[in-house]
């Protein structure tokens, strides 16, 4: 009997990218992508998967609760990405990442219990463990202690909770990854890369935080979706999964590596004041997935930002069209008040 995975966010960045992915190595798989279309969530990313017969869209929310039961009634495995997830909104707007995150979450999670589901997986991100410090040789542990510093984080650890509450109160089959910041086609141009390819591609400066010396660990979005079919696989029920590319890099060293790519000069960046509560340094161990799953990342970071600079040179007018997607989309919801 063929699977059916409910991908919750399946028009995202890292969503679409695992679709594709699932596709590709479950060709029996019938895949079924939940998206409310937001701003960041472009049906456009997965085009060139739209007339598989094993793939259906819907347009819905993850705080739909009868739409959320119809799908998780009829699906073997669920994927959850649907989260609202640039910082900088968060601090803006935290009543709306509360509102996705954690209440679309539990959502899910209830939707699942009362269902058969095989095994659900919450995707989840690094900064839910908060702070490194520079100039050590410190790493984010699955045992590290929560400690998120933004509205954002605070959401996803929030979620994280649920799913692990979910599995000891009520024996849900559950899974849960924490990623490191993902980069590659796709990504909506609001986070680092693509939003510096972008700027430069208008000819303008790159806005680059404080001294430009956070630090980061960056992940091809493709090894980062393999890691999670893994998981959701083979991965151990109950359990936390890192996920990470082993690529520390300072925000000014990725903004120079895009800079020297898109053959420009350093006279294009531009200092700006720090974001609030902006975290030092993230660093994860994949020691855990590795030594148990067999999974590690096959992009070098080299080679991966020249195919994702690419990606987006080639694909300017989609940078445009999500761009003014995003414009219409606060422009409906301030008519609505919503924000």
């Amino acid at each position: 009997m063929a699977i059916t995975l409910l991908v919750t966010g399946g028009a995202g960045f890292i969503g679409s990218c695992f679709i594709r992915h699932e596709l590709k190595k479950h060709p029996d798989y019938k895949i079924i992508n939940l998206d409310a279309l937001t701003y960041c969530g472009n049906i456009n990313n997965l085009k060139d998967v739209e007339q598989n017969p094993n793939y259906t869209f819907v347009h819905a929310n993850i705080c739909d609760k009868k739409k959320v039961r119809e799908l998780v009634a009829v699906s073997d495995f669920v994927v959850n990405f649907a989260a609202e997830s640039h910082v900088d909104n968060s601090i803006e707007n935290p009543e709306v990442f509360i509102e996705t995150n954690v209440k679309g979450t539990l959502n899910l999670l209830q939707a699942c219990k009362d269902s058969k589901i095989q095994r659900y997986l919450q995707v989840s991100t690094d900064e839910v463990y908060g702070s490194l410090e520079v100039g050590t040789d410190d790493l984010f542990y699955e045992t590290t202690p929560l400690a998120p510093n933004s509205p954002y984080s605070a959401s996803k650890a929030a979620a994280d909770m649920l799913v692990r509450a979910y599995n000891i109160t009520y024996k849900l089959p559950t899974l849960n990854t924490r990623c490191s910041n993902n980069y590659g086609p796709y990504q909506y141009p609001e986070k680092l890369i693509p939003f510096f390819i972008s700027q430069i591609l208008k000819g303008k400066t790159v806005p680059l935080y404080g001294d430009g010396l956070n630090i980061r660990d960056w992940l091809y979005v493709y090894d980062h979706c393999e890691a999670i079919d893994i998981v959701l696989h083979k991965g151990r029920i109950g359990e936390v999964y890192n996920i990470g590319g082993h690529n520390e890099k300072t925000n000014l060293e990725i903004t120079k590596l895009i800079i020297k790519i898109m053959q420009k000069d350093e006279s294009a960046i531009e200092f700006v004041k720090d974001r609030l509560g902006h975290d030092k340094r993230y660093a994860i161990s994949n020691n855990k997935i590795t030594t148990e799953l067999n999974w590690a990342p096959t992009m070098s970071f080299e080679e991966g930002i020249k195919t994702t600079v690419n990606w987006y040179l080639k694909n300017k007018e989609w940078i445009e069209n999500v761009e003014d997607r995003k414009k219409i989309f606060y422009e409906q919801q301030n008519a609505k008040n919503i924000y």
